[in-house]
């Protein structure tokens, strides 16, 4: 027992007001108990038919996950709660590549479609983040590993609510997202690549807070089945990261 993963009774209460209500079919088991069970695989990276007993059948576990992932209720969640917060005046951007397990291959409609990338490194997937100040996830995509950090920058911003302030690393220097940024008086923290002609002002004090979402990354893949994608679809991977930073940053 002592070493499963529980939810504390502080994050269930938080959590369980935003879970389904009046699904149809049968009445769902233990909701706490399977959702533990849920984070425990992804926690250790074992396999969903070694769930430890304690948590239910494993049929039972991986199909709430797989089919709420599915229906998008993980995601869903996670969106709920990490808006019910104050607007950050203050955002971070970063992504990080993930090796793709060859379990995570045969995905419908191939690689391509399922945020799998090939390139000299392997099959790798590339999570995207954005964080508050507190390390915090407030808006997370994926992509091919082998997609630029820059392209999902744009799309990022646009659902979340407006920002005073911007921090990246060099990968998002580019004149058309600082332009971007400027008609929207949201302050771009973003070194400027060496290359560069035009050299851009920097807020070199706010920009060493980039580390936030460094270590909130290297706090992430703690849990190997973040580490290491093993899930063929990408709505389950993504569904997986939800559910981590639910219950690391936003529920504890």
């Amino acid at each position: 027992m002592r070493d499963l993963f529980w939810l504390s009774d502080e994050a269930w209460a938080a959590l369980e007001p935003h879970l389904p209500k009046n699904q149809p079919g049968k009445p769902r088991v233990d909701d706490r108990r399977v959702i533990s069970g849920i984070l425990h695989i992804l926690k250790t990276g074992v396999r969903w038919r070694d769930v430890p007993p304690q948590y239910g059948p494993a049929k039972t576990i991986y199909n709430r996950y797989a089919r709420w992932a599915r229906r998008g209720i993980w995601q869903r969640i996670f969106a709920k709660v990490a808006a019910a917060g104050s607007i950050p005046d203050e955002l971070m951007l970063d992504s990080s590549h993930v090796k793709a397990h060859r379990s995570a291959s045969g995905g419908k409609g191939g690689s391509g479609t399922q945020a799998v990338g090939v390139s000299r490194g392997g099959r790798t997937t590339k999570i995207h983040c954005m964080a508050d100040t507190c390390g915090r996830i407030v808006a997370v995509a994926l992509t091919p590993g082998n997609i630029a950090d820059i392209s999902m920058a744009q799309p990022m911003l646009e659902v979340i609510s407006p920002t005073r302030r911007l921090i990246a690393d060099k990968a998002y220097d580019a004149d058309r997202l600082r332009l971007w940024l400027d008609q929207r008086g949201i302050e771009a923290v973003i070194p400027g690549r060496a290359s560069r002609d035009v050299t851009y002002p920097l807020n070199r004090a706010a920009y060493r807070r980039r580390n936030i979402i460094e270590r909130m990354f290297g706090r992430l893949k703690n849990w190997k089945r973040i580490a290491t994608r093993y899930d063929r679809l990408a709505v389950h991977y993504l569904a997986a990261i939800a559910l981590v930073a639910l219950a690391t940053q936003w529920l504890k």
